[in-house]
């Protein structure tokens, strides 16, 4: 197993160059860079701008324009070449792409990510003020899932066919075809005072006063505000793990062994539990820590913006839009090797659950 995970751990290094030469080169092609956002920021304050840059004289303003520096970028137009200039050795655009790339790596390789461009905040402190929000919305989300679904797949496996296995069916496929912003606004507009009952708070994860609360108060608080984002955003996956945990359990029901143990007089209880659970059970266990991660990065984004939630996605999506590479680039690649290390647990899980599971025999 030893050599398995170094195997793993190895092919780490190449995937996650990878990903980032992909990223980093699509970037070359994008238009609107960070200094043309700058640069339109700066345009829009017009005459202050013109006051700054000796703006009465338009022949200067055309002769500034003209060339130079100012080629490259259709915001520039009536700036300075030596403010351009300054420009691009602030945001490292001085140097050609492949040294801009190698540099980046060779930070990213010491966990140095360097600083937002826009915010004076350095992108590990950014990360950092913004990941309780999306850890809450992981880790509940993902454990609500497991919570309700488990027991709801194995009860409509043991029930395959009969009129309860049909209707929680439906159910699960109108929760499945909803899509989770959708239910958010449902969720507002029956619950947080849209239309009908104001019950949950409509924003934010804590109150203004939370620092005022008694410890019971605090937690009594925060479950009252992520009571709404936790279940919009469990919804969808909560079907799809209940209708796996249902084929699974059914799979392994019209197994011989299973036969067999009802044959020895064993009750449907200790079948069930004792030998079907565990063969099951395999995949949806071994499935937690990527289901986590996707939950954690991938489908906070309209959650967090219904609900005036601060988290990774919406930091993720502002970032994207201000062409922030920075932040871009630095959650791109701890998330990136992060998700290439959960891989690796998941099938470490699969031989916690299931010792007999030796991949190190199969890739040999």
């Amino acid at each position: 197993m030893g050599a398995y995970i170094l195997r793993r751990l190895l092919l780490v290094i190449p995937t996650l160059i990878g990903i980032m030469i992909v990223n980093f080169t699509l970037t070359q092609f994008v238009p609107g860079g960070p200094i043309e956002q700058v640069l339109a920021q700066i345009q829009g304050e017009g005459d202050v701008l013109r006051g700054i840059t000796g703006g009465g004289d338009g022949g200067q303003s055309e002769e500034m324009a003209g060339g130079g520096a100012n080629d490259k970028y259709v915001g520039a137009r009536g700036l300075p070449p030596e403010f351009i200039k300054e420009l691009e050795v602030q945001f490292g655009f001085d140097k050609p792409p492949l040294e801009r790339f190698l540099t980046m790596m060779w930070n990213y390789m010491r966990f140095d990510f360097g600083q937002s461009y826009f915010r004076s905040i350095s992108v590990v402190d950014l990360v950092v003020e913004k990941m309780p929000v999306s850890i809450t919305l992981g880790l509940w989300s993902t454990l609500l899932a497991y919570a309700v679904s488990i027991p709801l797949g194995i009860r409509k496996a043991v029930r395959d066919g009969t009129p309860f296995d049909t209707w929680t069916s439906g159910a699960i496929i109108v929760g499945y075809a909803i899509p989770g912003f959708l239910f958010a606004v449902m969720l507002i507009v029956l619950f947080a005072g849209g239309s009908y009952w104001r019950i949950f708070p409509l924003r934010g994860l804590t109150s203004d006063n939370w620092e005022d609360l008694s410890l019971i108060g605090k937690v009594l608080d925060y479950f009252w505000h992520i009571t709404l984002p936790i279940i919009a955003s469990t919804i969808s996956g909560f079907a799809t793990l209940t209708l796996l945990t249902k084929n699974s359990f059914l799979d392994e029901i019209n197994k011989q062994y299973v036969l067999t143990a009802r044959a020895k007089g064993l009750t449907e209880s200790r079948v069930l539990y004792g030998h079907v659970f565990r063969n099951a059970m395999l995949i949806v266990i071994a499935g937690f820590p990527s289901l986590f991660l996707a939950v954690l990065f991938g489908g906070g984004l309209l959650i967090e913006i219904i609900f005036s939630l601060d988290g990774l996605g919406r930091m993720g999506y502002e970032a994207a839009l201000q062409r922030d590479y920075p932040v871009v680039f630095g959650t791109l690649y701890a998330f990136g090797l992060m998700g290439l290390v959960i891989g690796i647990v998941s099938d470490l899980m699969y031989v916690f659950v299931d010792p007999r599971i030796d991949f190190e025999r199969r890739m040999g």
